[in-house]
């Protein structure tokens, strides 16, 4: 017989919270119940989960190996429940959107706002990730739509134009560079230079060109975030490197000078990415026929 789910999440709640007593009233049932629910999960598995002490409790390696499946599970049945009161309302399904930062700091939120407003029965669910793990999200039908950056690998994917952006160089107003009338990549590399992880593809872009140019990035500060670069410039802590459209609207209300990269190289296309044997969805269909237009329009 396979355990309930109420079990199995106060088997969560008391793992995390490291109490049965705190678990049992997070779950609104009383000790000695709690205490009958965790001994019958227990004889399901036939082998002890929790040890419990004037402490509270603590996972046995069989509790520590069963927690992380009994998250996903919890997770997953939300996730059912959640589409299926979609369905009960009138909603004929949800839409699961993942786009990397700069789509999500540009275009992406007004043509998704149009979307909704033209197709009211279908929800839409917008996850932030970088461009690569969007990728291995779809393969893995964890999303439906992904929206990446051009060069990164789409084997199994079918890939649409979308937009664009040009990489920019962020910088107090009054650094010397901001008086330089085109900026160019090489002005950089002597400079303490702000930027995104080196798992983000623009970090590996502007690395291969830096290799190019045979130098060598002097990078000072990696952060996961456009606004934590823009913070980090302002404190004075060196010069960053963002997308030109957000990099415009952030620095503004900073006071910081934003200028882009005149090479050809620095300008990235956007792609809209789908997986290549997704069977029909009306739904995906309708949001890339919808995306189309806009971006043509």
């Amino acid at each position: 017989m396979l355990p309930d789910i109420d079990s199995l999440a106060l088997f969560v709640r008391a793992a995390e919270l490291r109490s049965l007593t705190k678990a049992a009233e997070a779950s609104h049932i009383g000790l000695a119940a709690a205490s009958r629910r965790i001994a019958l999960l227990e004889h399901r598995f036939k082998t002890p989960l929790l040890e419990r002490s004037s402490r509270g409790v603590e996972l046995t390696p069989a509790g520590a190996a069963l927690l992380p499946y009994a998250k996903r599970l919890l997770i997953e049945i939300n996730q059912m429940q959640s589409e299926m009161s979609d369905h009960a309302v009138g909603r004929r399904g949800v839409l699961r959107i993942l786009a990397n930062t700069s789509v999500i700091t540009e275009s992406l939120p007004e043509d998704l706002a149009g979307f909704a407003l033209k197709n009211p029965d279908v929800r839409l669910v917008l996850e932030e990730r970088w461009s690569s793990e969007i990728v291995r999200a779809l393969l893995a039908a964890e999303g439906d739509v992904g929206i990446i950056v051009e060069g990164t690998r789409t084997d199994g994917l079918e890939t649409f134009a979308y937009s664009s952006d040009r990489i920019a160089v962020v910088m107090p107003a009054g650094h010397p560079l901001a008086r330089v009338p085109e900026m160019k990549f090489v002005d950089l590399l002597d400079e303490d230079l702000i930027a995104l992880e080196s798992t983000s593809s623009m970090m590996h872009l502007l690395a291969e060109q830096a290799v190019i140019a045979e130098r060598t990035l002097q990078l000072r500060v990696e952060v996961r975030s456009f606004e934590a670069v823009c913070r980090m410039v302002q404190a004075g802590l060196g010069i960053g490197l963002l997308p030109y459209q957000a990099a415009s609207v952030l620095a503004g209300a900073l006071g910081l000078t934003v200028r882009p990269l005149i090479e050809e190289w620095a300008e990235r296309r956007m792609l809209i990415c789908v997986k290549s044997d997704r069977g029909a969805n009306s739904s995906i269909a309708k949001l890339l026929d919808y995306l189309a237009e806009s971006r043509s329009a």
